[in-house]
């Protein structure tokens, strides 16, 4: 994961530049919802996802560490963490990408119980 949670693990089948807004997500037990913007900023490189009615249309910012595989033909990512993990998550707000959130949001992901 070259910049821990917040890169893009080797690997993952992650192509800079390449669009994958609106793949379906997979937690390790099931669908998530859809990618609905994606970042590649150097050191907080991460996906929002739009969760849907799954849990009440919440979108969770996912750090890119948490991705194992995008599969661009299949236009799905998949994800190292479970369905409880993401909705147990932070919301995220639009436009609000602060440190007080991103510290939130690594503790989450970096949680070695979850």
């Amino acid at each position: 994961m070259g910049e821990g949670i917040w890169g893009f693990p080797e690997g993952s089948g992650h192509v800079p530049g390449m669009e994958f807004v609106g793949y379906r997500v997979e937690a390790t037990d099931g669908t998530i919802g859809k990618i609905d913007e994606h970042s590649e900023d150097v050191g907080r490189s991460h996906i929002v996802v739009d969760t849907g009615p799954w849990i009440f249309g919440h979108r969770r910012l996912i750090p890119a560490g948490a991705v194992s595989r995008i599969d661009h033909e299949q236009q799905a990512v998949y994800l190292d963490c479970s369905k409880e993990q993401i909705k147990e998550a932070p919301d995220f707000e639009q436009g609000r990408y602060d440190d007080a959130t991103v510290r939130l949001i690594e503790q989450h992901y970096a949680n070695p119980h979850m």
